[in-house]
């Protein structure tokens, strides 16, 4: 399979690593030691492996046959709880057993027993066979190889390069696993970034996941073991790694848009990262439309527009991105386009000032002086179209300290504090957006 990326001297082609994967295949399989008398009360989730409450000696009597031979028992010292006896390392294992309408003994739930015990011996025999192994996993990553920290300062696609020769396992590239694991971190690797958009650092998404067929990890390269949440996989751009790995992969997300599902509510690094651009489109497109008509409308960004129709633009902009229709042949009222670009700010998980901004911005504002400069860095956008806003305010009556008082509690939000407090904090949220505008031209 032929791969396009970039023709950079330092690239190298990645190289799954078996080893842990050929542990797994030769793990023990599950052997379900049937119990031949019929047992009362057994519990309907339960099949003939439940041999009811037998002690411990009469278990490892009947586990001591074969490696991977299970059984499940009910307590005899805590009866109405049950133990699921696992034969491994020529010892029983004993594991306190639950059922919540799926089995577990840890994090992990499963349909059947079966699955469960298969995922245990596998996990069993990989950690104590390759506990070093595992240890040092994240020691020689391939993602700086691979990865687009690396080969995305390169904006120009050139050759083609084939897939590894030596590569262990190399009929393992035919796989669906490891087909999809190479096209992610080449789309990763060849992604081209507009000279334009600022760097921004973002944390990937990372939430367990189930991978079906083999998987390698594309930070270490090494196999994810197990039949579910063999790893973690980022919800914006698709990596997927050992959960261990997604401890020291890099904050470098680049979203795909094919895992951003909406323009409102979603995280706005997530966004502009998502589409290359150095603004979310709604903040550009919705002011483009209003410095083209609006600067000289009475109450601009005061007065509320129809809100069945802002909701209509949300989803206009949430269906269609950046072809969303937002012209005055579509919403002719210029306060439907203000209410939409407010609500976009209101809608944002994290507020334009950040949690972590507002108390600083809060503080300096309690003084009564400009606030801070790291002020430009929180908030990466310039307020060019309010300075706009205010240079018609005789014709709008918009001047920079209504703006103020209108995007104040819109662009701030009190992160966790009570009523009251946030009540008290207006007036400081008002000044801040109020300093930004009046003093553009010293903060930014």
């Amino acid at each position: 399979m032929a791969l396009n990326v970039f023709d950079h001297d330092d690239y190298r082609p990645p190289v799954w690593k078996s080893y842990l994967y050929q542990l797994q295949q030769e793990a023990p399989h599950p052997r379900r030691v049937t119990c031949t008398s019929e047992v009362e009360n057994r519990p309907k989730y339960y099949g003939r492996e439940f041999h009811g409450m037998i002690s411990r000696e009469e278990t490892d009597q009947l586990l001591s046959q074969a490696e991977g031979s299970y059984l499940i028992r009910e307590s005899q010292r805590q009866p109405g709880t049950y133990t699921l006896a696992l034969r491994f390392g020529n010892q029983t294992r004993n594991f306190r057993l639950y059922h919540d309408g799926k089995h577990f003994v840890g994090e992990k739930r499963f349909e059947s027993i079966h699955d469960l015990v298969t995922d245990g011996l596998i996990t069993l025999y990989i950690e104590t066979k390759a506990a070093e192994y595992i240890a040092k996993m994240t020691i020689n990553p391939i993602y700086e190889h691979v990865g687009y920290t690396t080969l995305n300062q390169e904006p120009t696609l050139k050759n083609q390069v084939q897939r590894c020769p030596d590569e262990p396992d190399a009929a393992r590239a035919k796989e669906p696993g490891v087909e999809r694991s190479l096209t992610s971190l080449v789309r990763r690797a060849t992604l081209r970034e507009s000279d334009l958009a600022p760097k921004y650092e973002k944390v990937h998404n990372f939430k367990v996941h189930t991978f079906r067929g083999p998987h390698w990890c594309e930070y270490c390269a090494n196999f994810m073991w197990g039949l579910i949440a063999q790893g973690v996989k980022c919800a914006d751009c698709g990596l997927n790694v050992h959960k261990q790995c997604s401890k020291v992969v890099p904050n470098d997300c680049q979203p795909d848009l094919r895992h951003v599902k909406k323009v409102y509510s979603c995280d706005l690094t997530t966004l502009v990262k998502a589409h290359n651009t150095k603004r979310p489109m709604v903040v550009d497109m919705c002011i483009q439309e209003i410095e083209a008509r609006g600067l000289q409308s009475e109450g601009l960004y005061r007065i509320s527009g129809f809100s069945e129709l802002i909701e209509d633009v949300k989803l206009a902009f949430d269906r269609d991105g950046e072809k969303a229709d937002i012209s005055s042949s579509a919403y002719e009222d210029i306060n439907i386009i203000t209410g939409a670009l407010k609500l976009y700010f209101r809608d944002l998980p994290i507020p334009l000032i950040t949690y972590d901004a507002y108390p600083r911005f809060i503080e300096a504002a309690s003084r009564c002086s400009a606030p801070p400069e790291g002020l430009k860095h929180a908030l990466g956008f310039h307020p060019q179209d309010s300075i706009l806003v205010t240079q018609y305010e005789k014709e709008n009556l918009m001047s920079s300290e209504n703006l103020g008082i209108v995007f104040g509690p819109t662009l701030m939000r009190a992160p966790g504090l009570d009523a009251m407090t946030a009540l008290n904090d207006i007036r400081y949220q008002r000044l801040v957006v109020e300093t930004l505008i009046a003093h553009e031209d010293v903060v930014f």
